[in-house]
Formats: structure tokens, sequence, C-alpha cells
């Protein structure tokens, strides 16, 4: 019987940049914020972290100095995929070696694989590490989508422990639990999908908002996993502005840029990022004033 690797909520951390690189005395102080709020585990260099723009060497550099500032607290869960198997492999024993809990792995982008080629992709990188694989299904990125019946198989592999659901769809999610296993673990990719994953047998989400609110992140997860879904809905709808703001552009603009807003020194987006427009900015902090939050910027 497989044990998910968090239940709960797990931020994905963004990833402070200064002139000469990732600033980790910055990313130290964000860990912190996040772990006196109380969340279950922390995804490094995933989509919100940027990972896509960084170098090797600033990978490992980040996702080294996550799993040390974290010392065991929650687990970490480093982001290392590509649409290169071969090269995601490298990456996940690169991360395990660093003291990675878990691996999060992306579907592979712009190849479009088939579901014979994403069943081959996954076991191969699970076959290359011991530490536990988490798929990543995110098609409005990568476009691809992991089918429910391709689930059914990557459950049976022992050292795939489950997904983050970031497809929004829902009648596909209730196939996927109908043919796995009840080891194989949902987490919802998506904050605004959250209680909908959870209702559905979901536990808990890899969440954006909570770089923000983490505190309020986790006790949805925490209402959701004890079944009290009428409290759940209720601050997800709460939620739902916040939500709505800092997923208003491509992720991770809106975040950091609230992160930035908010005091926090979250350093800049690198390119092909850029920061938003007016428009955009002015929903992002109308969104953090609304919550109550202690814009600066």
């Amino acid at each position: 019987m497989k044990m998910p690797l968090f239940t709960g909520c797990a931020s994905a951390i963004v990833t402070p940049f200064g002139n000469a690189g990732p600033d980790l005395g910055a990313l130290g102080n964000l860990l912190d914020f996040q772990l006196e709020n109380g969340v279950d585990a922390i995804v490094v260099c995933g989509t919100t972290g940027e990972a896509s723009t960084m170098s090797s060497d600033e990978l490992s550099a980040v996702i080294g100095h996550c799993v040390r500032h974290v010392a065991g607290r929650v687990p970490v869960i480093a982001g290392a995929g590509s649409n290169n198997t071969a090269a995601a492999a490298e990456r996940c024993r690169i991360a395990q070696d660093l003291g990675a809990d878990g691996l999060l792995v992306v579907t592979p982008y712009y190849n479009k694989a088939s579901q014979t080629g994403l069943i081959r992709h996954f076991e191969t990188i699970a076959d290359a590490v011991e530490k536990p694989v988490v798929l990543y299904n995110v098609p409005s990125r990568t476009g691809v989508a992991i089918a429910p019946e391709t689930y059914a198989v990557l459950a049976k592999h022992p050292n795939i422990n489950g997904v983050k659901e970031a497809s929004g769809n829902l009648g596909a999610l209730q196939r996927t639990f109908a043919l796995c296993p009840e080891d194989f673990t949902v987490w919802s990719g998506n904050d605004g999908d959250t209680v909908a994953v959870c209702a559905l047998g979901g536990k808990g989400v890899v969440s954006v908002v909570s770089n923000v609110l983490p505190a309020e992140m986790r006790r949805l997860t925490r209402l959701c996993l004890q079944n009290d879904f009428a409290a759940a809905g209720k601050l997800q709808v709460e939620l739902s502005e916040l939500c709505g703001a800092l997923f208003c552009d491509v992720n991770p603009i809106p975040v950091k840029t609230a992160l930035n807003l908010l005091g926090w020194n979250a350093g800049e987006l690198r390119l092909p990022l850029c920061p938003p427009g007016p428009e955009k900015l002015e929903r992002i902090r109308s969104a953090l004033l609304h919550y109550g939050l202690p814009v600066v910027g």
C-alpha cells in the first residue's frame, strides 16, 4: 500500500532571482513564512518556480538549499520533468541525490506523445529512481493530457505515488478515480478546483495561492479532509477573488507580483515572462487589499 507523499496543502514556491541568479536568502525567508503557517509540503522548481528558465546548476542550487532549509520538517518535492525522457530521468536522479523527498514530473511538452508514449516515458523515469514520482498533468501548458486509462496503468508502478491534476476536467477525473486503486493519490493542481477534487477523493492541493495565504489554503484542505464540505465550499468562494487575480495572467506572473507588492523580495521574472500591464497589476493589488493584506508596493 503506497502512502501519499503528503495530504493537505503543498506550496508551489516561487524562486526569487537577483542579479547573480537565484536569491537563496530570499528563498529561505519565503520558506520560513510557509513553514510558520503550517503548510504540509513544499514544491520547489516547478512551474511557479520558473524552473524552465533555470540552468542545471541553478536548479541544483535551489533544490539543495530548499532541502537543507526545510530540514525534514515537511516533504520537499522537486520539479524534475522534461520533454526529453533521458534528461528527465537524470534530473530526477540529481534531485534525489540532493535529498528531495519526491519528484514532480510533467507530461512531455511539445512532443505530443501518445498515451503509450506517456506510459513508457513515466515508467522509464520511475524505474531510474528510488524516490516517489508525482505525475503532473497540465495540458493547457504541454499540449497533451493523461487519459484515465493511462493513469490506471501508471498507478500499478510501485514508484508512482500519484498525480498533480491540473486539467480542470472533472469528468475525466471521476473516471480516473473509478479506474485507479485507492493508493494512487490525486492532488488538485488548480487552487480553484481544490474542493471539487477533494470531494471526489483527492488528498489536497499543490497551491499557488498559498504563497500569499498559506494558512488559509491549509485550512481549506483541512476542512476537505475532515469531510466538512459545506465550510470548505464557503471558504473556497471567499478565496475566489484572490484565486482569480493570481491567475489573471500566466503563472507565476501574478503571484510573484503579489509577493513583491506585499514587501517580500520575490525578485524579477525571467524572460520570456514579464511584469503584468497596468490593468492586471491593479486587479492584483485590489484583490490583496480586499483580503486586508498589507500592500506596501
